[in-house]
């Protein structure tokens, strides 16, 4: 991260994540985009994008692996916000995949798959911008713990925004909440953390948040963040 960014970064660190947001904007314009699963902290991003700068455009990676519930929580948020999501695909189709890599490739290499499905796709579309927003917090994982509110992507070669980094999970639900911000049900039913029906399971009392992903499989993060 360059000299000027970390001052930057400083700064932003103690401010509100609508504050981060409008800066973001203010500084990138139409080359700003926010990354949306659906889930919590999405949810909340795209409630506060609304108010503060709705022409922000919204994309979402579709493995065609998703929950139901997770699609349609993309459809409740784009009838309330009137908006309309931009849908990034992998270039394979699933049963494409599966001629090359043999069947349920999720099974036998989720790294791959995730490569596939959602890294590729990912860097495609942000190849288009020059900054993106992301829900990350830093208590969610200790691969997060040090994320900052701005940081350069060297994984992608742009601006990082994380503007709830230093939100708990309790801020994040507070906000949903009080604004009536539509969420995906799955959360209600022991799905902290919500991604391909397939590698995605229940979380039970006393496990760490992101054990329902991949189970079984020594890997917390699909490669999207460092």
């Amino acid at each position: 991260m360059d000299e000027e960014l970390q001052v930057i970064a400083y700064r932003l660190e103690s401010k509100s994540p609508q504050d981060v947001l409008v800066w973001a904007m203010e500084e990138y314009g139409s080359s700003l985009v926010l990354a949306s699963s659906f889930g919590a902290e999405d949810v909340v991003l795209i409630d506060m994008l609304h108010r503060l700068a709705p022409t922000v455009p919204v994309f979402y990676l579709d493995t065609n692996k998703h929950f139901k519930e997770t699609y349609e929580t993309r459809d409740r948020l784009q009838e309330r916000y009137g908006a309309s999501f931009l849908q990034v695909l992998p270039q394979l189709t699933l049963e494409e995949q599966a001629a090359k890599h043999g069947d349920r490739l999720w099974e036998k290499d989720p790294n791959l798959c995730c490569q596939i499905r959602k890294v590729e796709p990912l860097q495609r579309i942000l190849a288009e911008y020059e900054a993106w927003i992301t829900g990350i917090r830093r208590e969610q994982s200790p691969t997060r713990a040090n994320a900052k509110k701005v940081e350069w992507d060297e994984k992608f070669n742009l601006v990082k925004f994380n503007p709830l980094a230093d939100w708990t999970h309790n801020q994040v639900w507070e906000y949903i909440h009080q604004h009536d911000v539509p969420y995906n049900p799955l959360h209600d039913q022991h799905y902290p953390s919500i991604g391909c029906e397939v590698c995605t399971r229940q979380v039970m009392p006393g496990e760490d948040p992101r054990a329902g992903r991949w189970s079984g499989f020594a890997k917390t993060e699909c490669g999207l963040h460092k």
